[in-house]
């Protein structure tokens, strides 16, 4: 492996994108980094989107992973890792883009005590349409030990980030009980992993009404019992009196949230972490 130019390992993850698998591959394809590997996983599509990368990976070369039935993301995604090879992982969803120079970029913020690197995301509809960035270009983003702020407050758009491939090994890649991985992520990544913060878009994020993220608040969504998990790890992550008040906050906005989406069996377990 090139110290120069280290292997970058893209594993692209998709449920029925058929629609917009082909512009995800494509953009991977087109970065101005020399270095990358590609592993599509289909978890289970049943709208064509098979077929369409069969032969798309059969042109390419590409390394293609097919489920016949959904697995999840998370147990999709660790399909994809466990045969990357790259000393880098993007986890890309299909319906996202790429910009060319996104690997690029983000390499050169990384450095030898970085855990994680993030960048600022473009969001678009359904047809490509911009809907704004994720941050604005003069915010102050937090990075370095923030495993505190993240507790708080959602605030890393997922498709913007890139992984050293040590930190997804340590962590044994994506926790599979759970419905969602970025929460979980985060955490447990954070506790022992600087992030640093790329400040130029350089993914593009496509918002649909039926995406994982909008599911996350909709009434009796599942995902909440699975932030409830993710909240009992921070319990037993934690070190300070610090870090326990922002799990405290972060437990009476999930409470809202229960109260809101109709998950009143989940509240007791909120407040027994207050």
């Amino acid at each position: 492996m090139s110290k120069e130019n280290p292997l970058v390992s893209v594993v692209c993850l998709c449920h029925n994108h058929c629609a917009y698998v082909t512009e995800a591959i494509d953009s991977v394809l087109s970065q101005t980094y020399p270095n990358i590997e590609l592993i599509v996983v289909d978890d289970g599509s049943v709208d064509g989107s098979k077929k369409l990368i069969h032969k798309i990976a059969t042109d390419e070369g590409i390394n293609f992973i097919s489920n016949s039935t959904p697995m999840g993301n998370c147990r999709a995604f660790n399909q994809g890792f466990i045969e990357s090879n790259g000393a880098y992982i993007i986890d890309l969803a299909a319906d996202d883009v790429l910009f060319p120079e996104r690997i690029q970029q983000g390499l050169k913020t990384f450095e030898q005590n970085i855990g994680v690197e993030f960048c600022n995301v473009l969001n678009i509809d359904s047809e490509g349409n911009e809907i704004g960035k994720h941050f604005a270009t003069e915010e102050k983003v937090p990075q370095g030990d923030i495993y505190v702020d993240l507790i708080e407050k959602y605030f890393i758009s997922p498709p913007g980030m890139m992984i050293k491939r040590k930190v997804l090994e340590d962590l044994s890649g994506y926790d599979e009980t759970l419905s969602y991985e970025d929460f979980d992520f985060w955490i447990r990544s954070s506790r022992k992993n600087l992030y640093c913060y790329t400040n130029e878009v350089l993914v593009k994020k496509r918002i649909l009404p039926n995406s994982l993220s909008k599911k996350q608040f909709t009434f009796l969504s599942k995902h909440q019992e699975s932030t409830l998990r993710v909240c009992r790890k921070i319990k037993n992550l934690n070190k300070t009196k610090k870090e326990d008040l922002a799990l405290r906050r972060r437990c009476i906005y999930e409470i809202k949230q229960c109260l809101k989406q109709g998950n009143l069996s989940l509240i007791p377990g909120f407040l027994q972490l207050l």
